[in-house]
């Protein structure tokens, strides 16, 4: 089973063009294209902040072109992408369309884009049968995902669009087309308050589940961290994963680990996540 994970959080220390070579050396087999820098927000007043990042001016597709032409040259593909969000934002939904358009370019097959949390499995609805035909056209399935909100002085999070199996399945069941698939975030899916547990969802999910953003918390917050650093039962999510036949990769959104490291250490973390994602392939095939 191939590995892979966000450049996100390396490309902060490395560049994109480096991170991608980073993850090669360090035995990944495929790169998750984070494009958030397409569309960087204002999250006092969601709006959108001006960017001279490539993915944000005119040039963008030459810049996922080139993106595609190093991880090549390394022996790495992209598998799939995360779009910018929140999509409640018109700016930012305007921009799905360019990132479905990045994604084919960069080689990926899927793009993940956020559900409006509190929007209905109707009304979010409308958002993907929109850009369905475009993807279609570019050969890239969307992918929705589990989310989670947290209110003014609650102690846990709580419900949000896909946070539970039952909404997740009406999600994509009710567009019903092949193109729009399940990416289970299992952060999320173990919070406390919003998820309904990892492998009850997988499982609950099956060959609606395509794609995954893996990483560890303390089942409370989204903490984003390394797996096997904190209270995430990967054992069983390696049982639910290997029991539908998963036939994704293992895609690590662990986006908050390497902010320990510097630009001169860094590479030692980005090991290290490799190593996690493939323990997690070992206990899939111990079943």
């Amino acid at each position: 089973m191939k590995i892979s994970t966000e450049i996100c959080s390396l490309s902060k220390h490395v560049g994109e063009e480096k991170a991608i070579e980073m993850l090669a050396k360090a035995g990944f087999d495929c790169w998750d294209f984070s494009m958030f820098e397409m569309g960087r927000i204002d999250w006092s007043t969601y709006t959108l902040v001006e960017s001279n990042h490539p993915l944000a001016g005119r040039e963008y597709l030459a810049f996922a072109r080139k993106l595609k032409q190093i991880g090549q040259s390394c022996g790495i593909e992209c598998n799939q992408s995360h779009a910018p969000f929140p999509v409640r934002v018109k700016a930012i939904l305007d921009l799905q369309k360019r990132a479905i358009e990045c994604t084919a370019e960069a080689g990926g097959k899927i793009c993940i884009v956020h559900p409006d949390n509190n929007s209905s499995a109707e009304k979010n609805a409308e958002m993907y049968l929109d850009l369905l035909p475009f993807a279609k056209e570019c050969g890239v399935k969307i992918a929705t995902e589990n989310m989670w909100n947290w209110e003014n002085g609650a102690t846990q999070s709580c419900f949000a669009a896909c946070s539970t199996a039952k909404s997740f399945k009406e999600h994509i069941d009710i567009v019903n087309d092949p193109y729009l698939v399940a990416c289970l975030d299992l952060g999320h899916a173990e919070m406390q308050g919003s998820g309904d547990g990892a492998p009850y969802m997988i499982r609950e999910l099956g060959n609606r589940l395509q794609a995954l953003h893996i990483h560890d918390n303390d089942r409370l917050h989204d903490s984003h961290q390394i797996p096997f650093s904190m209270n995430i039962d990967f054992v069983e999510i390696a049982r639910a994963l290997k029991e539908i036949g998963y036939q994704g990769e293992l895609t690590l959104e662990a986006d908050q680990y390497l902010n320990a490291y510097s630009k001169d250490n860094v590479m030692e973390g980005v090991i290290e996540l490799a190593k996690s994602a493939r323990r997690i392939e070992e206990l899939m095939k111990n079943f």
